[in-house]
């Protein structure tokens, strides 16, 4: 009775599920060409052996080669699908539904997906011509900069073009921190980036953790009356299920800097539109336990000189112990569901106060 009672929300909801299919559709479409000229040119995996990893070098030697910067599918299409339907929305009425561009809400993030993506592509293409501190591309320093540099443009445009400077606490209310927003945006955005990259390390499991978390912002946006952006986080959903297609084990090409670099910028600057980034503990709950036990580890050796883990990122650490890969990333997903779903209860049920 509700739904026939709203026709708008009908509508509205139509939208948001239409873009969805597409982006699926055509990155379905796309991906055996991207895989061909993936696996054409050889842009393989390098896997580190140096010996600073011994674990990590053993259970992944077997995976150097499968091509890389898959990711590229994801931001590549997302992009197409908005210029396309951004340009023919003006030349045919009866597409302007389909059109998700909207200065206010989706092209900061657009812009930012892209952004991230060439840089992260810099990056893997660096690893695969084995340019770099170790050959590998570049060191976790480097990475950190170049989020760093992402992260204060995002930072600079959202306080000082738009004059954002206050954050929703949910159940609690608004306030506002002033120039405080800039380092908390720019710690928001390094923190999503430097998570899902340190949990893009399994066939499926970067991918498949961070579907639900654009899947509760989406709800979260539209909730808010952001059917642009809602639709935004739909077609990133739309093109991550088809990744996931090709990427679920054995993978056939894997996410590459390209890909967590995108797709990690544009969640943070996601959870700052929304106004609900206190809720990234909880829907982003895997990407934060994979980087504390980076930074745990790291610290320990550092300080103690002796490892908390076998080796990090955390499921690095399972595969040590024996669990099987598929294993691993099942149960990280169901986690990470169960977890998403919480944190958007939450958003939810505090966007009123």
């Amino acid at each position: 009775m509700f739904v026939f009672e709203n026709p708008i929300l009908v509508i509205e909801v139509a939208r948001v599920f239409t873009i969805l299919f597409i982006s699926f559709a055509v990155a379905m479409i796309l991906t055996p060409l991207l895989t061909f000229f993936l696996y054409k040119y050889r842009v393989g995996k390098q896997i580190r052996a140096d010996g600073d990893t011994p674990v990590f070098t053993a259970l992944h030697k077997k995976k150097a080669g499968t091509p890389t910067m898959g990711g590229l599918l994801i931001w590549i299409v997302i992009s197409f699908l908005a210029v396309l339907f951004g340009f023919f929305s003006n030349l045919f009425s009866n597409l302007e539904s389909l059109n998700f561009l909207d200065r206010a809400q989706t092209y900061l993030p657009l812009g930012m997906l892209v952004l991230a993506g060439l840089v992260g592509a810099l990056d893997d293409i660096m690893g695969v011509l084995k340019i770099g501190p170790k050959g590998g591309g570049l060191g976790i320093k480097e990475r950190l900069l170049l989020y760093a540099f992402v992260a204060v443009i995002g930072a600079y445009w959202f306080y000082f073009k738009l004059g954002w400077d206050m954050v929703h606490v949910p159940g609690i209310g608004d306030f506002v921190i002033g120039f405080w927003y800039f380092p908390l945006f720019i710690f928001i955005i390094v923190a999503t980036s430097f998570s899902l990259n340190e949990t893009d390390g399994l066939d499926g499991l970067a991918g498949g953790v961070v579907l639900p978390a654009f899947g509760a912002f989406s709800a979260i946006a539209f909730a808010q009356g952001n059917t642009e952006l809602a639709m935004f986080c739909a077609a990133i959903i739309g093109t991550l299920l088809a990744f996931l297609w090709f990427n679920v084990h054995p993978a056939r090409f894997y996410m590459g800097d390209t890909g967590s670099m995108a797709l990690g910028v544009t969640l943070g600057v996601v959870a700052m539109l929304t106004n609900s980034f206190l809720i990234l503990p909880f829907v982003c709950f895997i990407l934060v336990i994979e980087s504390l036990s980076v930074i745990i580890q790291l610290t320990s050796k550092k300080f103690r000189h002796k490892k908390v883990f076998h080796s990090t990122p955390i499921h690095h650490h399972f595969e040590a112990l024996g669990w099987p890969e598929c294993k691993i990333t099942m149960r990280f997903w169901i986690i990470a569901w169960v977890m998403a779903a919480i944190g958007l209860v939450i958003g939810l049920m505090g966007m009123g106060n």
